[in-house]
């Protein structure tokens, strides 16, 4: 009986050795695999993304169906949107149909459709026609201006801080791109430009995001050249030009 007993104990010492061996190896290739995922992790987080974008084209656009029209998801719905546009850069610029003319036509066109529609249905002795009472919904006017109201008082605090001085970097970016839409407002009209931005909205996202790697490679080297170039000129130019004394704020 104690020769078994001595035998036994060995065996269930080999046997605790032989886990303990095995739990080692499951932590040890667990704790290679986590930092396997790690690695590509951070390296994707170092990628550069223009503009210092941290999510995906469609959510930075907004997500839903906006995001969707102008990500052409629904290729019938963008199709559209960009033909009624079309349309009507085509009937403004090329034909050369006033507003207050095309306006007074269709209204002129749906009243004489409506009205023979709904007098015909007496003569074939069919119950009238019914229309549906057509209102504006409150919500979303409200809506809207409360987002445009915000939108227009942050850009005034934009150009406040810009003509106070506070970023010259972005002082000149301002400048640079009013100097441009002036020189793109001289080849084209308002109505030519609004639809040119208009078909750029459904064409460089998509484009983008199809080829979203190669763009920011080419953007990442964009901007280590534009900010050397800024700081010769900051260092030639604007580093010279004399500044007022700034107050220091007396604190209680």
């Amino acid at each position: 009986m104690a020769d078994h007993a001595e035998d036994s104990a060995p065996a269930a010492e080999s046997l605790l050795e032989k886990i303990t061996e095995k739990f080692h190896h499951d932590d040890s290739s667990s704790s290679d695999s986590d930092n396997e995922k790690s690695a590509p992790s951070a390296g994707k987080s170092a990628v550069y993304r223009l503009f210092g974008r941290q999510q995906p084209v469609h959510k930075v656009l907004g997500g839903g169906i906006p995001a969707d029209v102008l990500l052409w998801r629904n290729k019938k719905n963008s199709a559209s949107v960009l033909g009624v546009a079309t349309a009507i850069w085509v009937l403004f610029e090329l034909v050369e149909y006033n507003l207050l003319t095309l306006v007074c036509h269709c209204l002129i066109l749906s009243l004489a459709i409506l009205f023979v529609w709904s007098n015909a249905s007496t003569f074939i002795h069919k119950s009238p026609a019914h229309f549906p009472e057509v209102s504006i919904p409150e919500e979303p006017i409200v809506l809207f201006a409360s987002a445009l109201r915000f939108e227009i008082n942050r850009a005034l605090k934009v150009l406040r801080d810009i003509a106070l001085g506070k970023d010259p970097k972005k002082f000149l970016a301002v400048v640079a791109g009013l100097w441009v839409l002036s020189i793109v407002g001289g080849w084209c009209n308002f109505l030519t430009l609004l639809y040119t931005v208009f078909v750029m909205l459904h064409t460089v996202p998509l484009i983008y995001e199809k080829y979203e790697d190669h763009v920011d490679s080419f953007a990442e080297k964009a901007m280590v050249e534009i900010k050397k170039q800024y700081a010769v000129f900051d260092e030639k130019v604007l580093s010279k030009i004399p500044r007022g004394p700034l107050k220091e704020k007396k604190r209680d």
